[in-house]
C-alpha cells in the first residue's frame, strides 16, 4: 500500500504551540497551487505505476482551500497516479474555516474522512492555544459534518495545557466521546522550539504541568475512551472498530508515501531488502515555488537508510502502534528479537508492561507510559550484524 500526503501551508494565524511549517498569509494560494501541480506531475514518471490507497491533506489549514481549489488538486492527483477506488481521502479542517456548504462540496469531491482540529471545548483553553475558533463553532462544525454526509469523522484534542486540571481534561474527553466521532486523537501539549509557547515557558510567564499530572491525564484518556468502546491502536490514537486511520497506519508500518508541498516528507523502499530512501521538501514557500518554476524538484535533503535504521524505527513504531510483529521484523529486516531480547521481553510481560499475542509484542496501557524507554532497551544491540547506516545528502 502506498499513500499520498499534500501539505497546504496556509493558516489564518499561527497557533502558539505549532511547529509545523505554515504561513499566516493566504494571498499566494493560487501561485502555490500552480507549483503544487508541477510537483505532482514531476513525480509521475517515477511513481505513477504504484497503487495509492490513502490521500491526506494536512497543514497548515487545508480547509482554507475553496472546494474548486481542492477539486483541482484532486483531479491532478488522479491524473498523475493510480488512486484505489476505495481510497481513504482525509482533509484536516479547522472549525471556523468551513460551512455546511463547503463540507458538502468536499464530500461530493470524494473526500470521505474529516480530521477536525477541535483541541478543546473550553474557550479559555482555545484562547490560550491561539486557536481561531470557539466551542460553539466546534459544535456547529461537527453537526455540519454529519449533515454533509461524512460518516468518518476524527477529532483532535490536546491535553496538559498549562493550568489545565484533570477534571477539565476529563470534561473535554467526555464531551468528545458523547459526540461519538469515529476517531479521537489525544496529544499531550508539546513545547517545541521556536514556537511562541516555548518562549513563554523559557521566560517563566507560563508554567508547564507536572509530569505526574500529565501522566494522570494520559491514563484517564486511555481508561475513559476504552469505556466508550474506542480501540487504543497507537499511543495517541483511538478509533471505533473499523475506523482506524489507514493513512497513519501506513506511516507506522513503513508503508511507502509521497509528500507534496513545502516541508512535506516522503519515504520509498529501495529494490534491495531492508533499504529505503527518505527525503523532504524545502520548508519555505517562496523557495519551494521558485525551484518548481525552474522545473526542479523542491528537495531540501534526502537520506538513504539501511537495515539498522529501519529496525530501530520498526521497533519504535510497532510498540507505539498496535504491536511489534516479531516474525515480520525477522523476515523482512533480519533482526530476530525472539533470539536477541527474549529475556527482556519476558520481563516486560512479567511487569505487566507488555503482552505476547502469538508473534506480536504489544504494550499495555502501563507500558505505553514508558514506550520510548522500552523501545530504546529493545534496540540496544540492533547494530550487531546489520550495516548501512543512514547516509544523508543535503541538496544544494
Amino acid at each position: 500500500m502506498a499513500s499520498l500526503y499534500v501539505h497546504i501551508p496556509f493558516c489564518e494565524r499561527k497557533c502558539r504551540y505549532c511547529d509545523f511549517y505554515s504561513v499566516a498569509d493566504t494571498e499566494g494560494v493560487e501561485d502555490f497551487l500552480a507549483a503544487l501541480r508541477r510537483e505532482i506531475f514531476l513525480r509521475n514518471d517515477r511513481f505513477g505505476a504504484a497503487s495509492y490507497e490513502t490521500i491526506y491533506f494536512g497543514g497548515g489549514t487545508p480547509s482554507l482551500l475553496a472546494p474548486r481549489q481542492l477539486q483541482t488538486v484532486l483531479a491532478c492527483l488522479r491524473a498523475a497516479f493510480r488512486i484505489a477506488p476505495e481510497a481513504e481521502i482525509t482533509i484536516e479542517v479547522n472549525p471556523g474555516t468551513v460551512t455546511r456548504e463547503s463540507l458538502a462540496a468536499y464530500r461530493s469531491l470524494g473526500v470521505n474522512r474529516l480530521s477536525v482540529g477541535i483541541q478543546s471545548f473550553h474557550d479559555r483553553e482555545l484562547a490560550f492555544l491561539g486557536r481561531t475558533h470557539d466551542r460553539a463553532e466546534a459544535l456547529r462544525c461537527l453537526e455540519s459534518s454529519r449533515t454533509a454526509g461524512f460518516e468518518n469523522v476524527a477529532l483532535d484534542l490536546i491535553y496538559s495545557i498549562p493550568g489545565q486540571t484533570l477534571q477539565q481534561w476529563e470534561e473535554n474527553l467526555r464531551m468528545a466521546a458523547d459526540l461519538a466521532p469515529q476517531h479521537v486523537a489525544a496529544y499531550g501539549l508539546a513545547v517545541e522550539d521556536p514556537t511562541p509557547l516555548a518562549r513563554m515557558v523559557e521566560a517563566g510567564s507560563v508554567r508547564r504541568n507536572s509530569v505526574d499530572r500529565e501522566a494522570a491525564m494520559y491514563e484517564r484518556t486511555m481508561a475513559l475512551l476504552a469505556a466508550y468502546g474506542y480501540e487504543h491502536y497507537e499511543v495517541s490514537n483511538y478509533a471505533l472498530p473499523g475506523f482506524r486511520c489507514r493513512h497513519n497506519c501506513a506511516y507506522w508500518s513503513h508503508g511507502e508515501y509521497l509528500g507534496f508541498g513545502p516541508s512535506a516528507h516522503s519515504f520509498w523502499k529501495s529494490s534491495g531488502p531492508g533499504r529505503g530512501r527518505r527525503w523532504s521538501n524545502l520548508a519555505d514557500l517562496s523557495a519551494y515555488m521558485g525551484r518548481l518554476a525552474r522545473g526542479l524538484l523542491p528537495i531540501a535533503f534526502e537520506e538513504h537508510v539501511g537495515p539498522c535504521e529501519l529496525v530501530h524505527e520498526r521497533i519504535l513504531l510497532g510498540l507505539r502502534s498496535d504491536g511489534l510483529h516479531l516474525a515480520h521484523l525477522a523476515a523482512e529486516l533480519g533482526h530476530d528479537l525472539r533470539l536477541r531480547q527474549d529475556g527482556m521481553m519476558r520481563r516486560l510481560v512479567d511487569e505487566a508492561l507488555a503482552v505476547r499475542d502469538g508473534p506480536v509484542l504489544r504494550l499495555t496501557p502501563k507500558g505505553y507510559l514508558l514506550c520510548d524507554e522500552i523501545a530504546a532497551r529493545l534496540s540496544r544491540d540492533v547494530s550487531r550484524g546489520l550495516s548501512n547506516p543512514v547516509q544523508r545528502i543535503v541538496v544544494p
